[in-house]
């Protein structure tokens, strides 16, 4: 395995045009994979290509598919080779669960430790 899986998935998903291609570290953050990888595609159909790229590349270059969920409807597809999770959706469907947001907030990011000034995420002014 001469080429790293983060290299191999983020190959994968630029031969098929992923959108805003995102990886992040959260080693800190949890013992369950190293790092998580977030792409959009633009349609249903997009999205399982995207998904069926990092999924073939990933096998030829040695690496092993823990599992892959998502494809019955291929807005959120997630393919787990344990170490690297990829996550690829719609568009809408990012912005909505927006896990580069959630996996990237720190101490002092929580309600508890917010300036009292700061609304909460969904309070009404």
């Amino acid at each position: 395995m001469t080429q790293s899986l983060k290299q191999v998935v983020i190959n994968a998903l630029e031969e098929v045009k992923a959108q805003n291609i995102i990886s992040l570290d959260v080693r800190e953050l949890t013992g369950v994979m190293d790092t998580m990888i977030v792409a959009s595609g633009n349609s249903n159909r997009q999205v399982k290509s995207l998904a069926n790229n990092v999924a073939v590349e990933g096998k030829k270059a040695g690496y092993s598919i823990i599992g892959v969920e998502g494809d019955d409807t291929a807005e959120w597809i997630l393919v787990d080779f344990g170490d690297v999770i990829v996550h690829i959706m719609l568009p809408a469907t990012r912005a909505f669960y927006d896990l580069e947001r959630l996996w990237s907030m720190r101490p002092g990011d929580t309600e508890e430790d917010r300036d009292d000034d700061q609304p909460i995420l969904g309070e009404l002014d």
